[in-house]
């Protein structure tokens, strides 16, 4: 049940000067740099992982093992600091869910750089990833509850797509300045630069009313998400962002030992992919968002963009003897086929009312990504099976994908059409 306020009538189209001054709004433009030093940090163990692990003394075949190991204890963090900032978000305000994330996760980047074994790496993998799952839901809900109806899709566009420049800055980063402790202290600092320019941002106004007058308690929202009706949704949600992490989790992170199995003429890079990967992925975010704010619709385009990145998964595992140039080339154009990523927080935030909205939008990117758990623990299980010999990587990888992909399309049928919606109510 929800109780929804009559929405204000909106014009029909904005002018240019309309559109620009919603792109370069404080919160727009703070929850973006924000975004991307999130993005930054979150990949940036993708692309160290090889250096950093040989640093501590591993090699061979631990060096998949336990990066899968640390990947899954920062999504565990993520999964369990989703939970934490969106109920705080909701309870207490979406401001101060992105000052308190982003201290936590730039304190954990630069302690990251000391570690000198495989306990202390987890332990601050685990805590940084606590502390990044507040940031992009945050910076969504606000920006959400900010911006006129017509004009939140180009917010959250802008926001993810300058956030996941970050992974490209931190391929590139890895790239051409290979001492990864450095790279760790780098994204602390620049956590922590951005937290001065979060004063320039002010509260939401839909929270400050609701809060006024009905401040949620943690056991009501936890109450309210329960009912079979929201938590069907709610599911949905989190399915439809499943190829995303299922692209970069694991055919992305893991490029260099599908490279291998596919007998690549030379080896590939993990952090060359990631930033390719990225590049693609921010290309896809302005596109598929424009192409939302043409269409006046977000399902279709999305549904569009889930069967493209189906295509091009099968495409990238079928390749046969590549060169690497072809490799990134095919990474790239997968990139921009899982460039909905702010659609798929935008949808998550708009299904649901002002007293829950920060808890969904902040729970379900980071589930999805907290996805990655078992997205790479059954493509390990398949590929390890002595029962299944015939099961390669690649085959593995196909039969995770399809998985994935089902879900997916299960999630995008269960959800309704949220362009048009007036966001200024609540859920009872």
């Amino acid at each position: 049940m929800t109780d929804r306020c009559q929405p204000l009538p909106e014009p029909d189209s904005y002018q240019p000067g309309q559109i620009i001054a919603a792109l370069l709004h404080p919160a727009v433009i703070v929850g973006a740099l924000g975004y991307f030093v999130d993005i930054y940090d979150l990949v940036l163990f993708g692309v160290v992982r090889v250096s950093s692990l040989k640093d501590l003394g591993l090699s061979g075949d631990r060096l998949a093992i336990d990066g899968a190991w640390l990947i899954n204890w920062q999504m565990g963090g993520m999964l369990l600091g989703g939970l934490l900032w969106g109920l705080l978000g909701d309870r207490f305000g979406r401001l101060k869910v992105l000052f308190g994330s982003i201290v936590l996760y730039s304190l954990a980047n630069i302690a990251n750089a000391f570690v000198h074994d495989l306990t202390t790496y987890t332990v601050c993998r685990f805590i940084a990833g606590i502390g990044l799952a507040g940031e992009l839901g945050g910076s969504i809900t606000l920006v959400a509850e900010i911006l006129p109806r017509g004009l939140r899709g180009y917010g959250t566009m802008m926001v993810s797509a300058v956030g996941v420049l970050g992974a490209v800055v931190a391929g590139l980063a890895a790239i051409y300045y290979p001492v990864w402790r450095h790279l760790y202290i780098a994204g602390g600092f620049l956590g922590f630069l951005l937290l001065f320019l979060r004063v320039l941002v002010r509260e939401s106004g839909m929270y400050q009313n609701m809060a006024g007058i009905h401040p949620p308690t943690f056991a009501s929202q936890l109450g309210l998400l329960a009912a079979p009706h929201r938590l069907g949704r709610y599911l949905c949600c989190i399915l439809i962002g499943l190829p995303c992490w299922y692209v970069i989790g694991l055919l992305v992170v893991f490029s260099p030992e599908f490279g291998k199995a596919m007998d690549a003429t030379a080896p590939i890079v993990a952090g060359t992919a990631l930033a390719w990967t990225y590049g693609g992925i921010c290309v896809g975010d302005l596109a598929s968002n424009l192409l939302c704010q043409v269409a006046k619709a977000r399902k279709s385009i999305l549904l569009g963009f889930i069967i493209a990145a189906l295509v091009l998964s099968a495409t990238f595992l079928l390749l046969r003897q590549p060169t690497p140039f072809l490799l990134y080339a095919v990474v790239f154009i997968l990139g921009i086929s899982v460039g909905y990523w702010s659609i798929f927080v935008t949808i998550a935030a708009e299904h649901f009312g002002t007293n829950m909205r920060a808890t969904v939008a902040t729970t379900v990117p980071n589930f999805t990504r907290g996805a990655v758990i078992p997205i790479t623990s059954l493509f390990l299980l398949f590929k390890g099976n002595p029962q299944v010999p015939w099961l390669s990587s690649i085959s593995s990888a196909l039969l995770v994908g399809g998985i994935c992909f089902a879900l997916a399309f299960i999630g995008i049928f269960g959800l309704r059409e949220t362009f048009q919606d007036d966001l200024d109510y609540l859920e009872k």
